[in-house]
């Protein structure tokens, strides 16, 4: 498939879940129940739109997931990864654009950060747990044969990301993303915190795909 094509997948599909989470926290109006569903369905819709082209990762953690287990190749892993971060960036330009500075400054154009009293090593240790539960969802119905479709896995994967918000929001923001905590960072211009939302959600995607890759999934059988 055309580099354009996977391009246009990760972006548009990073989009759709940076915009719509982005623009749950700086309306105002939506409680944690709201941010965790709009994160959770525009997540579920891009995954179930672009699986057949990109494989619908939306997240460099994913893709870096992915590539530790050779189920995708370098080269293609960086044109992903530009993607996603230029989808991210695009909703959270987007979102600069159409809310009132006064909401954009408030909810510091929700960009995942710690809660009050939150230490490095709590942000670290969550954002990994939530990451490498959201790269199970998806080996588990996305990568195994044994699952459902991926049109199903979608849904499934979209769920966990909701529940992961539910679960530890109000901690660390849940991002589970480096594009999703990337676009808002570099279009408020606050990048605190920042690395604990690549380090982590890195780590959590790369030991879960490793334990999926090693332990949990048949083994191939060779062709007869």
């Amino acid at each position: 498939m055309s580099s354009s094509k996977l391009f246009a997948a990760e972006a548009i599909g990073t989009f759709f879940l940076c915009f719509a989470g982005i623009a749950a926290i700086v309306n105002g109006k939506a409680d944690l129940v709201g941010i965790a569903l709009a994160h959770g369905v525009a997540l579920s819709i891009a995954v179930s739109i672009f699986a057949g082209i990109s494989g619908g990762h939306h997240n460099p953690a994913v893709t870096l997931g992915m590539l530790s287990t050779g189920r995708i190749a370098a080269p293609t892993a960086v044109l992903y990864i530009i993607a996603q971060l230029v989808g991210g960036t695009v909703a959270a330009f987007a979102c600069n654009m159409i809310f009132t500075p006064e909401a954009v400054n408030t909810a510091k154009l929700g960009i995942p950060l710690p809660g009050p009293g939150v230490t490095t090593g709590v942000v670290l240790l969550t954002e990994f747990i939530l990451t490498f539960l959201l790269m199970t969802a998806i080996f588990g119905t996305a990568v195994d044969d044994r699952a459902p479709s991926m049109k199903l896995g979608g849904f499934a994967i979209g769920l966990t990301v909701a529940f992961d918000i539910l679960a530890a929001g109000p901690i660390t923001g849940a991002s589970m993303n480096p594009a999703r905590s990337f676009g808002p960072a570099l279009v408020f211009g606050d990048f605190s915190w920042h690395w604990c939302y690549w380090v982590a959600p890195v780590a959590g995607a790369v030991v879960a795909a490793q334990l999926w890759q090693n332990l949990l999934l048949e083994p191939k059988k060779a062709a007869k």
